[in-house]
Order: structure tokens, then sequence, then C-alpha cells
């Protein structure tokens, strides 16, 4: 294993650091009076969203295509596999359920500054038949020019599973996106190591903006009373997502246990340690190894393990699935745009869809959400430079949310395939990694 980073040279220091500066620079240099400050901020916050938004199409395409002809041959892993997957789309249906219910009853984007130079013309929303439709890919590059992503999907979903029909035949192709998905990946590490000077950008950008003077309940506040307002509106944001990871943890979690006789305290003493990473570092490849090894000491079976943690990173990331939805409809919320029941509905059907094709992916759900804004009418720009500024803060806690529910899902597995405990302690290898 390697050496854990010093704290300075970590990627959250440095992103809290860009964070912290972009409340003063911005707070001292109001839009007003230092026009040309602000447009710096602007830059520095659009760039890094460009950059981003060119990851979507390529890094979503390679990774879904790649998946699906991986993992196609369920009858291979037998019993197990249909178990798993079952399990994962039930879960992670609940966690988008209940991102809904806290999205439409905390209304966490009312309030928060989206300022946009987007016309809209798609403001207008489709109806759920329209946006069905529109599933169907007529020409897989215009949708892919203009980031039309729910076709993209279905398009890149379906050569997938023509992958696994065609056999020997098909591997050269399966292997040129292997080799895309292997090169997006490090395109992408390019792009997010920048992530601090995005930060930093959208939340100066934003409240070099809000410090210019904005009406709260009728009166004009300016300066730094108008920062606070900015401050305690993003508190609103993050802590909506927080109660929600809570909620997701204490309704859904803790019943499953219950249900499948999982000791509680026991499994969360187990899975503290990765948990404790995930937190840290915001990431959930960094927590992997360590998230095998416990939860073969606390009784998986290194087979069931190896199957089940390493898919549900594609399948069962319930903490940024609950993100997707409640980050969308408070940008919807931010934009006065009123989405319907129904819309709503469809908006969590294609997070069902995407949120499976960037596991791994450093700040994956700024690419999903980029992406998706588009399809609903909603301003993706200035959407995600908005969530951008704390995005931080609610990855720490969805990315933590991901390794627990991984680590339940291999429990539970486990149990249902009556194998829990038979292999207790057997821990191979430096790392626990297979």
């Amino acid at each position: 294993m390697t050496a854990a980073k010093p704290w300075y040279r970590s990627s959250t220091f440095w992103i809290f650091v860009g964070l912290a500066m972009g409340v003063v620079l911005g707070g001292f240099l109001p839009s007003d009076r230092f026009p040309w400050a602000y447009e710096s901020f602007r830059f520095l916050s659009k760039a890094f969203i460009a950059l981003i938004k060119s990851i979507i199409v390529p890094i979503l395409v390679a990774t879904i295509i790649t998946g699906i002809a991986q993992t196609g041959d369920i009858k291979a892993v037998g019993r197990m596999g249909g178990k798993a997957l079952l399990y994962f789309e039930v879960v992670t249906t609940l966690a988008l359920i209940i991102g809904l219910v806290v999205a439409n009853g905390f209304q966490p984007g009312a309030g928060l500054p989206l300022k946009t130079t987007e016309t809209l013309p798609h403001a207008a929303m489709k109806s759920g038949w329209e946006i069905a439709l529109h599933a169907f890919p007529s020409n897989f590059f215009r949708h892919a020019a203009e980031a039309d992503i729910l076709p993209v999907v279905v398009f890149a979903a379906l050569i997938g599973i023509a992958l696994t029909r065609t056999g020997e035949k098909g591997r050269p192709v399966l292997s040129f996106f292997e080799g895309l998905a292997q090169v997006m990946f490090r395109y992408t590490d390019m792009v997010m190591a920048l992530t601090p000077l995005g930060v930093f950008g959208a939340m100066a950008y934003n409240v070099s903006h809000m410090a210019a003077g904005q009406k709260v309940n009728g009166v004009l506040v300016q300066g730094w009373p108008a920062v606070a307002h900015l401050i305690g509106q993003y508190a609103k944001l993050v802590g909506s997502l927080y109660l929600a990871l809570a909620l997701l943890v204490v309704l859904v979690f803790i019943p499953i246990m219950l249900a499948f006789r999982i000791p509680i305290l026991g499994f969360f003493r187990s899975i503290k340690d990765p948990a404790l990473t995930a937190f840290s570092t915001a990431s959930s490849e960094a927590a992997l190894p360590k998230l095998l090894e416990e939860m073969v000491r606390f009784g998986v079976p290194r087979r069931v393990a190896s199957f089940v943690i390493p898919t549900g990173y594609s399948f069962n990331l319930d903490g940024s699935t609950l993100y997707l939805v409640l980050a969308s409809l408070a940008i919807a919320q931010a934009a006065g745009i009123h989405m319907s029941l129904g819309q709503q509905i469809m908006m969590l059907l294609m997070f069902m869809l995407t949120s499976k094709g960037v596991a791994g992916v450093p700040r994956a759900t700024l690419v999903i959400i980029a992406a998706t804004c588009a399809s609903f009418g909603l301003p993706g720009d200035a959407g995600v430079a908005m969530i951008l500024a704390v995005d931080e803060i609610m990855d720490m806690a969805r990315t933590t949310v991901n390794v627990t529910g991984n680590g339940l899902a291999s429990v539970v597995i486990a149990k249902w395939e009556r194998s829990f405990g038979t292999e207790r302690g057997e821990v191979s290898g430096p790392s626990g990694a297979s």
C-alpha cells in the first residue's frame, strides 16, 4: 500500500483553501466596484466547467459499453449476480425517492444565486411521453455534439448488449472502448487536478455577485451581510443533503440490517476505517482495498466481496444517486423553474441510467448533472457553477454513504447466499484487494 499524502498535498485541503479564498476575495471585490475581478472569477469557473463538459460523452460511452459488455453475461455468475443487481436497483431507487422528497420538502435551491445568460430555449419542458420518445437515438453524432445525453446513454447501452452477443469477433471493439475508458480516466485526473481553482472561481464569482447587492425579502442587502445570507443559503443546501443521507441510513440501511439479521454495531465498527478514508479523501476508490479487507474479516466470503463490491461501484452508488436528484432540483428551484411530478420521475429514471456509467470518476456527479440539465430545460453551466462552490463538502458525505452501502450490499448477498461467516477472517494479500 502506498503511504498517505501529507495533509498539505491533499486535494481536499486545497479545495477548502480555494473555497475560503473565494469567500474572502469575492466579499472584498464586489462585482459592481471591481468588474475586472468578477470577470476573472467567472473565467476560472466557466473554464473548469467547460473542461468537465468535455469529459461527458466519451467517458459515458466508453464506461457504459465496457461495463455492460464485461458484466452482461449474468449467467456466468449465477444466482449471486441476479440477486446483487436486484438489490442494487431497489436500494438505488429508494435513495432517489428520499432525495426527491427532501428536495421538494426543504426547497434547498430557493434563494441561491443562479446568474445565467442562457436563454433557455427549452424552458417549456417536454412532457413525459416526449422525453421517453426522445430517448431513442436517431443520430448518435448529432446527439453527442449537442451533449444530448439520454439518447447517447441508450445507444451505448445497446452497443454494450450487442457486444455480449457478438462473441470473440467483437473483442477488438471492446478492447478499443476499454482503452478509451482508461485514457478518459487519466484525462479526468488531469482536469480534476484543477478543482481547487474551479471551486475558488465558482465561490468567488457567486460571492462577488452577491456582495454587489441582492434583494432579500424585498430589502436591498449589500456587502458582507449579503455574503452571510449567501453562506446561509449554501448551508441549507449542504444541510439538506446531509439530512437526506442520514435518512437513507436510518430508513433503508438499518431496516435492511434488521431484516437480514446483521449486527448493526458490529457492521458499523467494521466499516469505520474505509468510511473515514472515503470521507477524508472524497474518493470511493481510495477506500476500496480497505473495504474489501474489512468485509472479508467481518465474515463475507472473498468470492462474494470481490464480486459484489466492485460491481456496486458501478451499480450501487446510493449517496451519489440521491445527490443527483437533490442537486438537480435545487438548480431548478434556484432558476425558478417548476418541474411536475411526471418530469421529476422521468429525471429519476434518467439518473438510474446515467449514474451507472462513471463509477470511480472524481466529480462524476457534476458530469452527470451538467449532461442532464439541458434535457430538462435547466441552466446547466450556471447550475453546475452554483453547486460547485460547495460540492466538495457534499462529496465527502455522499462518498461515505457510497462506501457504506457497498459494504452492506456484500453482507446482504453473503447472507442471502447463506455463505456469511464461512471464511471469516481469511484476508489475503497486502491490501485485501483481489
